[in-house]
């Protein structure tokens, strides 16, 4: 026999929808029976991505000019840091939009935190430069746990003056 959902749905009615059973959180249930809510406290680092550097932004923002539109495009992005530079890995390599972007213009734009500055892409070949490649791939997997994909350099550029 068809569930009453399935019967709704066959008489030309939308099913019902299904909502989680209400839970409340022990710091609720104290406040409510009348006892003061139980100090939080801090989340456990389970992530080894933070447990790396726990000072160190999580993530960037990068801005590149659209290939065809000429539009910025932003997106927000893991990264690492080497001696002055700063390095992406994309996932997707070639297939990636904001790489296409920044091969038609390496000229980018990068916010990390509340600092913004101007700054030169390029894809690292992983042939001609297969130490720098290894080695920003493996900065990223000990910061994030993942650093498989194509990497791109970032090099800020220097204000002039």
């Amino acid at each position: 026999m068809p569930s009453a959902i399935n019967r709704r749905a066959s008489a030309g009615g939308a099913p019902a929808p299904r909502r989680p059973a209400a839970r409340t959180s022990t710091i609720n249930r104290r406040a409510s029976a009348g006892g003061a809510p139980a100090p939080r406290r801090p989340a456990a680092r389970t992530s080894t991505a933070r447990a790396a550097r726990p000072r160190e932004a999580q993530y960037l923002y990068l801005t590149t000019t659209g290939e065809r539109t000429g539009r910025p495009r932003e997106i927000e992005i893991w990264f690492t840091r080497r001696e002055e530079r700063l390095y992406l890995v994309a996932e997707h390599r070639e297939r990636a939009q904001w790489v296409r972007n920044l091969r038609a213009l390496p000229r980018v734009t990068v916010r990390l935190g509340r600092r913004s500055f101007a700054a030169t892409a390029r894809v690292v070949d992983a042939r001609a430069e297969p130490a720098l490649a290894r080695a920003v791939r493996s900065l990223s997997e000990k910061k994030y746990g993942w650093g498989d994909g194509l990497v791109v350099e970032l090099t800020p550029r220097e204000a002039r003056g």
